[in-house]
């Protein structure tokens, strides 16, 4: 069985690292599980615009994906977390983005509406399981 290896993305992963003591990535065999990224940046900043947030937390993941040697074409399941609904223009701006990073390869998806997330700013956050091949 292989060994568990976890992974901290660098900037805003070490810091969430050193205020709750939590990696971003743990890597089994050709698994690559990630914690949920938010459209922050290094500072844990949030954008005013849920379309820049969105990008950012896409961004976010492919940076957390990266620390751990996966990409976004190794993806195949997708949990994404919501605070005010799914009003067209996020699935629109997801859509595209699945789109984008990933135009080889539809992953399975879930949605679910929250009432807040881990920064009190954040609208979503965005979880993925990677398979390496």
């Amino acid at each position: 069985m292989a060994k568990p290896e976890l992974f901290v993305t660098p900037g805003y992963g070490q810091k969430f690292h050193e205020l709750l003591h939590f990696s971003q990535a743990l890597k089994i065999g050709d698994r690559v599980e990630i914690s949920g990224q938010g459209g922050w940046n290094d500072e844990l900043e949030i954008p005013d615009s849920i379309v820049s947030e969105i990008e950012r937390a896409f961004e976010n993941v492919q940076r957390t994906l990266a620390a751990a040697g996966a990409e976004w074409r190794d993806v195949v399941h997708v949990n994404s977390y919501h605070v005010g609904g799914f009003p067209p223009i996020v699935n629109d701006t997801i859509a595209g983005l699945f789109r984008r990073y990933m135009p080889d390869r539809a992953p399975i998806w879930t949605q679910t509406g929250v009432e807040a997330l881990g920064l009190p700013a954040m609208r979503i956050e965005i979880r993925v399981t990677a398979i390496l091949e």
